[in-house]
């Protein structure tokens, strides 16, 4: 029973990254714009990312239990290429881009990683729900895409209580599973209704 949940878990977590941000980008294309996305937000989760698969390679952990850093990597370079897009400067994307892979992690202590990653992390949650507050509009921001970040951080607790124990990880995990809940809940409070003119 222990090893069919950890799969599940993992593969279900997997799954559902593979697809994690198309909502988001999806609802950026249709709406042509933009509005509701915190790019500072956007650019310290993906920095996050960086960090946090940089910390998990580093102590070989199960490649099963980050496998879908990568994905998410990728499709947060794909969101960003589209927010600048609409924001009208996608020539601007390519200094972000290049500046966000060319950080210089080695000089951090490997130790150290994990707590930077969880405090950019977390940072980009407030950006965005900071940006939410002083808006008070959503926009394009999609619903779905932080519900199903919410559940691979549920996943992700079950996977390390499983696996590694790690508890700089479980911490992250559960402090990345309320925010995300709480920008899902801040994004769903602002969403506007559309009233079609008949």
């Amino acid at each position: 029973m222990r090893e069919q949940l950890l799969l599940f878990c993992n593969w279900s977590t997997l799954g559902v990254c593979s697809a994690l941000k198309l909502p988001q980008i999806s609802a950026v294309l249709a709406a042509r714009s933009a509005r509701g996305i915190s790019l500072p937000s956007l650019l310290l989760e993906l920095a996050g990312f960086l960090v946090f698969l940089r910390y998990q390679c580093y102590y070989e952990y199960p490649l099963l239990t980050y496998l879908e850093y990568p994905i998410l990597i990728a499709q947060d370079v794909l969101l960003l290429l589209c927010v600048f897009h609409f924001n009208g400067n996608v020539k601007g994307a390519a200094p972000y881009l290049a500046a966000r892979s060319m950080v210089e992690l080695k000089k951090i202590p490997n130790a150290r990683l994990h707590n930077l990653s969880t405090f950019i992390s977390t940072a980009s949650k407030f950006a965005q729900l900071q940006y939410l507050w002083k808006t008070r509009d959503s926009g394009a921001v999609s619903a779905l895409t932080w519900s199903l970040a919410s559940y691979t951080c549920a996943t992700r607790i079950i996977t390390t209580l499983m696996t590694t124990s790690d508890l700089t990880i479980l911490v992250r995990f559960v402090l990345m599973l309320a925010l995300n809940l709480w920008v899902t809940a801040t994004v769903l409070r602002y969403r506007k209704t559309v009233v079609k003119a008949e």
